[in-house]
């Protein structure tokens, strides 16, 4: 099938950012990393779209798709939250940061396993992950418990069986 590989490399681009964010947040370039993730997302909307287009969706596909969105959009914002706020707080930002790690990995497991009816049931993780990215990047802006406070809700809504229409 032509193009059946398309889609794989925007979903690989997707990866790659989200490990570049977790580079810079090592780096302490923590607005940098935010803006990383919301790239990642772009490229994750990519993947999708052109996979729909060229009519080479695949299982192969939605996999590796969750895989980097785990990354980008899970591991990578919370590193990136706790690099820059939340260690402050010891183990209890460490808690939080694993809490969004691990509903964000339910919610694509959840997902996958799942047929979709027009709805998810749950806040996707690019969803919350992007927001996650957008407080980092505005952090300077924000009250102290704002981070951790909106990071455990969104970690709650990702697993939660809220219907979120697709857009």
């Amino acid at each position: 099938m032509k193009g059946q590989h398309i889609p794989s490399m925007f979903t690989m681009g997707n990866l790659l950012l989200g490990v570049f964010a977790l580079v810079l947040a090592l780096d302490q370039e923590y607005i940098q990393g935010g803006f990383m993730v919301l790239l990642a997302g772009v490229m994750d909307y990519f993947d999708g779209k052109v996979a729909r287009k060229l009519q080479v969706s695949s299982e192969f596909g939605k996999e590796l798709d969750s895989l980097a969105d785990l990354v980008s959009f899970g591991v990578a914002p919370a590193i990136l939250a706790y690099a820059l706020k939340l260690s402050e707080w010891g183990y209890w930002g460490l808690a939080i940061s694993l809490t969004f790690v691990m509903c964000g990995a339910l919610r694509l497991a959840r997902f996958n396993v799942t047929t979709f009816s027009g709805s998810f049931m749950g806040v996707p993780i690019t969803v919350a992950g992007g927001i996650v990215a957008l407080m980092v990047i505005g952090m300077g802006k924000l009250p102290d418990l704002t981070l951790p406070v909106v990071m455990l809700f969104l970690a709650w809504l990702m697993i939660s069986k809220i219907k979120v229409p697709k857009f």
